[in-house]
Order: C-alpha cells, then structure tokens, then sequence
C-alpha cells in the first residue's frame, strides 16, 4: 500500500513542502524565466489608458445603480413575504393576490433590467468598445 505520509518524489521542493506559489512568478532556485517577444496586445496599457478608463466609468454608472435599486426591490418583496402576511394576502382580483403580483413583477424586472443594459450597451459602450478596437488593432476573438 503507497504511504501517504512519506511520499516518494524526486524533487527536494515537494519533499520540504516548500512549493511555490502558482502564477506568482515565484520560481524555485535556478529556474530561468525564458523570455519570448510580445505577440499580442499590451494588455496593460490599453487598461491604463484614457478611453477604457472612460468606457470602465460609463459601464459602472449603468451597473452599480441598477444592481443597487434591483436589489432593493427584491429585498423589499421578500421581507414583505417575510413579515407583511396580510398585506400580501390581500385579494387583487378572482384568487390573485398581492404577493403573487409582485412575485410576477420580480420576473418582469428582470427582464426590463436586461432590456435597459442591452439598450444602454448598444448605444453608449458598444460604439467606444468598436473605436477602442480598432485603434488598437483588435478583432473580435482574435489577438494580433
């Protein structure tokens, strides 16, 4: 039977416990980073500059008061299940009540959330998103 508490390896690292950590860059004694031309984009500088700043800033103002007030109007619905039991009883009309009706606004929201991103990326992010591409000489699911 293989001895899980002395295992037998070649390399001293795995012996010692002493791995290096994984994509850090840590490298144990010797090892030499090869370097290799940069084929693609830079990544990095296209991050740091100006248009994504901006198109990062645009992106957020959609994003973070949307999911800000959807997350809101959730809450309130489920405290309201929660706590509210005759308000959410209430008879609207026939056997639908107050509870069901929310509970279908809950769907309906969803989706007019996806539709009000879908129109707001199509008019204000996708347009700079194109510009930001091209001038750095991307295509779609290509890198350079």
């Amino acid at each position: 039977m293989y001895d899980v508490a002395r295992p037998v390896t070649g390399n001293a690292l795995e012996e010692t416990g002493q791995m290096p950590a994984l994509f850090t860059g840590d490298r144990p004694p010797g090892a030499h980073r090869q370097t290799r031309p940069r084929s693609g984009p830079d990544y990095p500088a296209i991050q740091a500059g100006r248009e994504f700043t901006a198109l990062r800033r645009r992106f957020r103002a959609f994003v973070f008061p949307m999911s800000l007030a959807f997350f809101a109007w959730y809450m309130t619905y489920v405290l309201l299940a929660a706590y509210a039991h005759a308000f959410m009883s209430t008879k609207v009309f026939g056997q639908v009540n107050v509870g069901i009706l929310l509970g279908i606004g809950q769907f309906a929201s969803t989706a007019l959330v996806t539709w009000l991103y879908l129109r707001y990326a199509r008019r204000h992010l996708d347009p700079r998103v194109a510009e930001l591409r091209a001038r750095e000489g991307l295509t779609e699911g290509t890198s350079r």
